[in-house]
């Protein structure tokens, strides 16, 4: 099984996540697509850089050709809100004195909610983009559905902390005009490299957020700053090496919005490694985001099947039509759902309710649940992560008078367990020949099990 592992031992940006993608093997030019989609003006420049001795890749956001940190104000770090009702005073999320001072991975996404204002250090900035026009703009580029969504989560993760932080709704937090252009790109670059790698599942250290303090306008606060450390709540973290901040909220959004799976390395056999570089350049402290990428059959020693982690969601509905159930179901499948079922159940007061369970890579969890909280009644959803132990599968296409039907055979250490003609082979044969459907599969069969195909397969169980 193809995995892919982050190592957070100097924190993560989003500028070193997409980094790291490229320096893994993602092609500049599925980022680079994905940022010319959105139309913004924005595009990318990639170098190798040195980070204390490693060599690794340097992803630059460019706005009409400059670059995006460049044309961000030292205080353009974060997103924050003004409160209207409160005599306008200024209320920043992550702090203004720090941004370069202590936090130099890249420049986040900065904003206000409400109309542009005047600041008391006579600088003024424009009115910017809400989460709602932000969301309509990924929603409108022309990107494959699963990078829209884990892009679209992102955001919304961002919004929602920064919200949280200022207790103002959600939809009145702003995002500076020149600092959002940089955290789009960030984050809907970083869900396209993600999506193009095509990992079974996503694994990840615990984060580094490094030390010290940051001036904010609330006044001083410990690493991480407060939206930081809303973002990375119920995640493993600790603080190490050094006394900066080393976790900005776009990173910490991109890694919700992926979700792996937290600890060690799993045993795998790497095949790629990429370093994706911060801005800051530290003396003994390599400001990068590694990632691995390799495969974990057969990695640990002889197993009975290959065991993998799958993410398991699921929710009783007893108040939904069946035709919403099924395009729930339908639908979730056609988004990379490794399975979806609907179960009848009884549930409170005698009620007869359907349970759906939905069953996929951890990778996809985040769209599925996002999916599942959009498009049926429920107010909730149980997600947990369990092992599910794999025969090795393949195909074997066979000859018939129909035509030619593929088998998928399962076998467990060489020796075939199962085999089945693929049913959508069989029906589209069915079809056009006008027979039975069961006459294709049993056709199938028969071809299977002739000697020259069962010596190729090894010794089949139907």
């Amino acid at each position: 099984m193809r995995v892919a592992y982050i190592d957070c031992f100097a924190g993560i940006a989003g500028d070193m996540l997409l980094g790291a993608l490229v320096d893994a093997g993602v092609p500049v030019e599925v980022l680079a697509d994905a940022t010319a989609a959105l139309n913004i003006g924005a595009s990318l420049r990639i170098e190798r850089v040195d980070r204390s001795g490693i060599s690794c890749t340097k992803v630059h956001v460019l706005v009409d050709g400059h670059l995006a940190e460049a044309h961000a104000e030292p205080e353009q770090e974060h997103a924050h809100s003004h409160d209207h009702e409160r005599g306008h005073e200024n209320s920043h999320a992550e702090g203004n004195a720090h941004a370069h001072e202590a936090h130099e991975h890249s420049h986040e996404a900065h904003g206000h909610g409400g109309e542009a204002h005047s600041h008391d250090n006579e600088h003024s900035h424009m009115h910017g983009r809400s989460l709602t026009a932000i969301r309509g703009l990924i929603q409108a580029a022309a990107l494959d559905g699963p990078v829209k969504q884990t892009a679209i989560r992102a955001f919304e993760l961002l919004g929602h902390a920064e919200a949280k932080i200022h207790n103002v709704p959600v939809e009145e937090i702003h995002f500076h005009e020149v600092g959002a252009v940089d955290a789009i790109v960030d984050i809907v670059a970083s869900s396209a490299g993600v999506h193009h790698l095509n990992v079974a599942a996503w694994h990840s250290s615990a984060i580094n957020v490094g030390g010290g303090t940051v001036v904010c306008a609330h006044g001083t606060f410990p690493v991480p700053a407060p939206a930081t450390a809303d973002l990375l709540r119920g995640l493993p973290t600790y603080s190490a090496h050094v006394m900066q901040e080393l976790v900005t909220p776009t990173g910490a959004a991109l890694l919700r919005a992926i979700n792996p799976e937290f600890g060690p390395q799993p045993a795998m056999r790497v095949e790629r490694i990429g370093y994706g570089a911060g801005t800051r350049n530290s003396k003994d402290f390599p400001n990068v985001l590694r990632i691995s990428i390799g495969e974990t059959s057969g990695s640990a020693g002889p197993q009975p099947a290959d065991c993998e982690t799958v993410t398991v969601m699921e929710t009783a509905l007893d108040d939904l039509t069946p035709q919403v159930l099924a395009y729930v179901a339908e639908t979730a499948l056609a988004r990379g759902a490794l399975d979806a079922m609907l179960t009848p159940v009884i549930m409170k007061k005698g009620r007869p309710g359907t349970l759906l369970t939905v069953l996929c890579n951890p990778a996809q969890s985040a769209a599925l649940e996002r999916l599942i909280l959009t498009e049926t009644s429920t107010l909730g959803v149980r997600i947990r992560q369990e092992k599910r132990s794999c025969l090795e599968r393949r195909h074997i296409p066979v000859a018939t008078e129909y035509g030619e039907i593929r088998v998928k055979v399962g076998s467990l250490g060489g020796e075939t367990m199962n085999a089945a003609p693929e049913y959508e082979d069989c029906r589209a044969a069915a079809a056009k020949h006008r027979v039975a459907i069961k006459q294709v599969q049993q056709a199938a069969i028969a071809a299977y099990l002739r000697p020259e195909t069962a010596n190729e397969s090894g010794t089949p169980t139907i």
